[in-house]
């Protein structure tokens, strides 16, 4: 029976592409194009892996930095440190923001085309302009120096908008049953949003921060202006530190640690799966609860 109607479906798709061969031609350029992607993809992965593998040593995970072991270990922990931060300022924000903009704000009104104008506009902003505006203002103005917390808040201010309108995204995604059975059933319009709409676009929300937290760790010029380079584990938040971004581009324009760079290319590799796998994860366990 399945045999006979994968048969009748290969015919059916014949007769069509028969009928309208454009229909045949706009499926091979989305498959060559779909082919090209996950085959840019593997070759960009590949040739780090094969680059950087064969130096990968003990001496790059030390705890303290030199000219001898050019240790990744400080840049690894500051961009787990400005991670977290960054999320712990923008994700509240913008969560908070797209549920105004969905839930209490008016369809249809000026300031919702005000802010979401607003957000497109911050999404295109190149990440030096981010830089210079946090080096004059958090790093200059508010003498927060060159600091991981100069560094976070700027990424945060990056980020803010794509949080925003991922979760904005999310939440129109959930189905208008949902809130009015919850209104039927005698529910407030607070208790519907952070019990039934909420809870429902957890998926689409995580969707968003792991974007998020893709930009925040393979950020450079915005951290080169506000949190500085040092190769040092901090004191505290208002002390400098590299990412490992920032890392692998300071140890590639000296140009006499090339290999130790693509070991760190490596491990940023791992580093970005492993949070990815890690918001996935939580993400489904989310949905099925």
């Amino acid at each position: 029976m399945t045999v006979q109607n994968n048969k009748n479906t290969r015919t059916n798709l014949w007769l069509t592409y028969k009928r309208d061969p454009l229909s045949l031609v706009l499926r091979i350029l989305v498959l060559f194009a779909a082919t090209l992607t996950v085959l840019i993809l593997f070759f960009l992965i590949g040739y780090i892996l094969v680059k950087g593998l064969p130096h990968i040593k003990p001496s790059l995970f030390e705890l303290n930095y030199n000219t001898e072991n050019v240790s990744l270990t400080p840049a690894a922990i500051n961009t787990l440190i400005i991670t977290l931060l960054a999320l712990l300022i923008a994700v509240p924000l913008g969560v908070f923001s797209a549920i105004y903009l969905t839930e209490y704000a008016s369809r249809g009104s000026k300031l919702v085309k005000v802010v979401r104008i607003t957000a497109e506009t911050l999404s295109g902003i190149p990440s030096i302009i981010y830089g210079l505006f946090g080096m004059l203002f958090f790093v200059t103005s508010l003498r927060w120096r060159y600091s991981i917390l100069a560094g976070a808040f700027t990424l945060s201010i990056m980020i803010l908008p794509l949080i925003m309108r991922t979760t904005e995204e999310a939440l129109l995604a959930v189905p208008d049953s949902y809130r009015e059975g919850s209104y039927g059933l005698g529910a407030g319009k607070m208790r519907t949003v952070f019990k039934i709409v909420l809870p429902s676009s957890i998926p689409g929300i995580l969707a968003g921060v792991i974007l998020a937290i893709g930009r925040i760790v393979g950020e450079t010029a915005a951290l080169l202006y506000t949190a500085g380079s040092v190769a040092a584990i901090p004191k505290s938040l208002m002390s400098s530190g590299r990412t490992l971004a920032v890392h692998m581009y300071a140890l590639s324009s000296e140009g006499l640690y090339m290999n130790q760079a693509y070991a760190t290319a490596v491990v940023l590799i791992v580093l970005v799966i492993l949070l990815n796998w890690i918001s996935s994860f939580v993400a489904s366990k989310l949905s099925k609860g």
